[in-house]
């Protein structure tokens, strides 16, 4: 099933913005903290961005791969995982000229991304959100949740992902960084 989110950037929020670094293409601009709301919801009047995504099947995966990661993924939420990563990211033109079997080769057989979440899992867990087609200035906002001891752990994640052939196609990328604002 598809829910629609909106990500709200403004001077509070459940989660405390910590660092917003932009590593490809122009940044957002700064605000202190991030709300995670369901479309529909009223959006503060004085948010410094919002950025909109869908939940969707997951795509360019196989049966087997999607299995292994459904079991091995914790669900967000959990008490220990105090930080968190929002990562907006576009893909350029000649991405989305490309077709699904192609994008599937780079993803998978080039760049080995399944492979490569599975290796961080259960400590990060994450969800993808489309956004390319409601019109966002963004392809795709990933959320990563991990306990802060996993931090190095999640910086090596993304070190090996943006490392590999899929990142060449990547035009716009923001690093978001976040801790739970109990």
């Amino acid at each position: 099933m598809h829910h629609r989110y909106v990500f709200v950037a403004a001077q509070t929020g459940t989660w405390r913005i910590l660092s917003a670094q932009a590593l490809s293409g122009q940044a957002l601009v700064a605000a202190a903290g991030l709300e995670i709301l369901p479309a529909g919801a009223a959006v503060r009047s004085l948010a410094a961005w919002v950025l909109q995504g869908v939940t969707s099947i997951l795509r360019y995966a196989t049966r087997g791969e999607v299995t292994k990661l459904r079991s091995r993924q914790e669900a967000l939420g959990r008490a220990q995982a105090q930080r968190a990563a929002l990562i907006p990211i576009k893909k350029s033109a000649a991405w989305w000229k490309l077709a699904q079997d192609q994008c599937r080769a780079i993803l998978e057989e080039q760049s080995h991304h399944t492979q490569t979440g599975l290796e961080y899992l259960p400590a990060v867990a994450r969800q993808l959100y489309h956004s390319r087609d409601l019109g966002e200035p963004f392809d795709f906002l990933t959320w990563f949740e991990y306990a802060p001891e996993h931090s190095g752990f999640f910086d090596e994640l993304l070190a090996h992902l943006r490392a590999s052939p899929q990142w060449t196609y990547v035009e716009r990328e923001v690093d978001i960084r976040l801790e739970r604002a109990n």
